[in-house]
């Protein structure tokens, strides 16, 4: 059965220490708890699709290394199509280092190892995938050239391409907005996004409706515990966030848009889809690490 879901990011080790707090600049910490756990954001987006019903195949790289292996087999475990998982010959696989505190927020470090390696012709040579889907993912934990290159492909298919701009430090190449569907950052991508501060619905709806005049389709901006902020040019509307006691945010943002893009290849219209990726990314704030938080579609099933 061909993927309907394509995801062509990162596949990082994430290495995870918990503490009270988080460490200010030349400070060492005692922590409480250190664990690894697959994760890269567009390997927990991959992982998500799975478990919340959607077929999906992935697009990256790992390295020649052990973590590489225990990456790939842990996409293979939920049934992902990994045959354009590519290993990079004497290169680490992508590292993340991400320290947890006690409210469960966090700071991540990345070293990107074969996401970095991962060039648009690595993704040309498994066009047939991109074909065959009916969404295509990108996010920015790979090269700029490799992430353009599948925007641009994704449109000129035909295809409903979604881009997760994170991380994001500043405005996206200018031509890139026209390929894309939906843009689904986050509050301080947002802002990074469209150069204005986002603190509340209103500026969300502002930056919202600034990144629609560079030329998204839509945009979903996720606002953590406010909810989410679907923006159109029909106008815009909020999506409360179910409450929740959060335990540790990783991957939240990667469940929503697994979530999200799940629900419209099952052809959910697009209030379903983004309350069915709200009550999975709720689910998953409440567990601890990247992929073992993903809940499973019969976990969301009333």
């Amino acid at each position: 059965m061909h993927a309907k879901v394509v995801v062509v990011g990162s596949l990082n080790m994430d290495l995870v220490a918990r503490a009270q707090r988080l460490p200010r600049a030349g400070e060492t910490l005692a922590g409480e708890h250190f664990f690894t756990v697959p994760g890269g954001k567009g390997a927990n987006q991959a992982v998500a699709v799975a478990r919340l019903g959607g077929s999906v195949a992935m697009v990256g790289n790992v390295g020649d290394d052990a973590y590489g292996q225990q990456l790939r087999q842990a996409l293979e475990v939920e049934g992902i199509d990994c045959q354009a998982v590519s290993v990079c010959p004497g290169v680490s696989s992508g590292v993340a280092l991400i320290t947890v505190d006690a409210a469960s927020q966090n700071c991540i470090v990345i070293i990107p190892g074969g996401n970095g390696l991962l060039t648009p012709e690595s993704v040309q040579r498994f066009d047939a995938l991109l074909q065959a889907a009916e969404v295509i993912i990108c996010q920015l934990e790979v090269p700029v050239e490799t992430v353009a290159w599948t925007l641009a492909r994704g449109r000129e298919l035909g295809k409903q391409v979604i881009l997760n701009p994170a991380p994001a430090t500043g405005p996206l190449p200018a031509d890139w907005f026209a390929h894309i569907d939906y843009l689904t950052p986050n509050e301080s991508e947002a802002e990074a996004l469209a150069g204005e501060r986002v603190d509340d619905l209103d500026s969300a709806r502002r930056a919202g409706e600034r990144l629609l005049q560079l030329g998204a389709g839509k945009v979903i901006i996720t606002l953590g515990a406010q909810g989410a902020l679907f923006v159109s040019r029909d106008g815009s509307q909020h999506f409360p966030a179910p409450k929740v006691r959060p335990l540790d945010t990783t991957a939240a943002g990667d469940t929503f848009i697994g979530g999200f893009a799940a629900a419209l290849v099952q052809g959910k219209g697009e209030a379903e889809a983004i309350a069915f990726g709200q009550r999975a990314a709720a689910l998953s704030v409440t567990r601890a690490g990247a992929q073992p938080s993903i809940p499973y579609l019969a976990e969301l099933t009333p």
